[in-house]
């Protein structure tokens, strides 16, 4: 490396001079303070011995005092942004050449990778940057601050299954260039699929490998703010389904289904019934059914299926948004229905038509069931969030259950509709006064 004078040097910083005493090869630089340093950095340039070198007999009393208060001070400094690993019993590994595994672990900590007192620098560095509100790294959990320099990015965003997301720059295709969106910033705009999103970023770090998004500035042509400001998805007013889903009527089960229990926008529907009654294969028809209607959404969420189950599914027409199997932890199955309701919610909150078919509810948690099904609603002068799911029995809040019989079904007596069971709330609002008739007459014939 290059000489640098006393002048250099002393405009640099407390970490840049660690990486230049790490360079050189100075041992314990970070016991001396920050005169004593650029003394040693001079002499060691110039080749003679370093004070830090010289025996400890050599030393005053009074400098070796200072360099023990320094040496204190800088350890409480450390500790405060990473704290060191600690020996077993509580004791602290040896700072000197006989804590070399110490070392090891710190320069992991601090180089990402890299061994030896380089890493160990480099570490010390960024956590002195923090300290001294210098523009050096951020830490994870912080929001860093865009700079006047910071590059703008502008593309469409493409949501993952865990909640996060990417820009997409060059058009649909992943590509190098393209930027990561963090869950908050997801949930915080309401972005979904096809956004078009702009605003500054900031340079992967070393174990990263995209870039990452500042902040957002737009959403669709739009600041963020007036997005992220409006009001939330639970204090919008809701009112009862009034648009009914036409089924096919050459499907008898279909059929059955819209005459006993219908459906609209908005509604939440569980499809009970016990083992080997069709839940599934009925909420499979009624997925391609509705996947062909014109300005609807339709997102589908396997938690706790057979395997066989997530073939067919991934087979058919509308391939799954999650899909975990029975063997999947309860964790994991709330996880899969939270992240798909979540998308669809910021779907409805936009004005958009989404339905979220659910098999099963069974696997969940019984608060994270009731919350996915509560979250289907109509929202007044809005869209709409319809929920689908199969269970053993209802929950309980629904305004339709479809209730099928097992014996029937396992009889192959099909529609396998269990008529007594089954039925809709405010009926009236999605049936013609006929068909809410006709409907009362076949449910008093089968309670009869």
């Amino acid at each position: 490396m290059s000489v640098l004078d006393r002048s250099v040097l002393e405009q640099s910083t407390l970490a840049d001079l660690h990486l230049i005493a790490a360079e050189l090869s100075i041992e314990h630089y970070r016991r001396l303070r920050k005169g004593e340093l650029i003394e040693t950095i001079i002499t060691r340039q110039g080749g003679e011995p370093s004070p830090a070198e010289k025996p400890a007999v050599a030393e005053r009393p009074a400098a070796r005092a200072r360099q023990r208060r320094a040496a204190a001070a800088q350890e409480a400094e450390t500790a405060e942004v990473t704290p060191r690993e600690q020996a077993p019993h509580g004791t602290r590994e040896p700072d000197g050449e006989a804590g070399s595994s110490s070392r090891r672990r710190r320069g992991r900590r601090g180089g990402r990778g890299r061994s030896g007192e380089r890493g160990e620098a480099e570490g010390e560095a960024r956590s002195a940057e923090r300290r001294d509100g210098d523009d050096g790294e951020q830490s994870r959990g912080a929001v860093p601050e865009a700079s006047a320099e910071a590059e703008i990015v502008e593309g469409t965003v493409e949501l993952l299954p865990n909640g996060s997301g990417f820009v997409r720059v060059s058009g649909p295709e992943p590509s190098d260039a393209d930027v990561y969106i963090s869950a908050a910033q997801v949930k915080r705009c309401e972005l979904v699929n096809g956004d078009q999103v702009s605003g500054p970023r900031r340079a992967p770090h070393r174990s990263e490998r995209f870039a990452s998004l500042v902040r957002i500035d737009t959403v669709n042509g739009r600041p963020a703010a007036e997005v992220a400001d409006k009001g939330r998805f639970d204090d919008l007013p809701a009112v009862f389904p009034s648009e009914r889903f036409e089924l096919d009527q050459s499907d008898p089960t279909l059929k059955a289904v819209g005459a006993i229990a219908p459906f609209g926008r908005g509604s939440r529907v569980v499809i009970s019934g016990g083992a080997w009654a069709g839940k599934s294969h009925l909420l499979r028809t009624l997925a391609h059914q509705l996947s062909a209607t014109e300005g609807v959404s339709v997102l589908v969420a396997l938690a706790g299926v057979r395997p066989e189950e997530l073939s067919e599914w991934a087979s058919g027409p509308l391939a799954p948004a999650v899909a975990v199997s029975f063997a999947a932890s309860a964790e994991a199955q709330d996880n899969a229905v939270d992240m798909v309701i979540d998308q669809a919610r910021r779907l409805a909150a936009r004005g958009a038509h989404a339905v979220v078919l659910i098999d099963t509810l069974d696997g969940l948690h019984q608060p994270s069931a009731r919350r996915a099904l509560a979250a289907a609603r109509r929202l007044r002068d809005g869209g709409s969030l319809t929920v689908i799911a199969t269970s053993s029995r209802p929950l309980g809040g629904e305004t339709t259950v479809i209730a099928l019989d097992a014996a029937a079904a396992m009889a192959l007596r099909y529609p396998a509709l269990d008529v007594a069971a089954s039925g809709t709330l405010r009926p009236e609002l999605l049936l013609s006064p006929a068909a809410v008739k006709a409907m009362l007459k076949e449910r008093a014939r089968a309670i009869r």
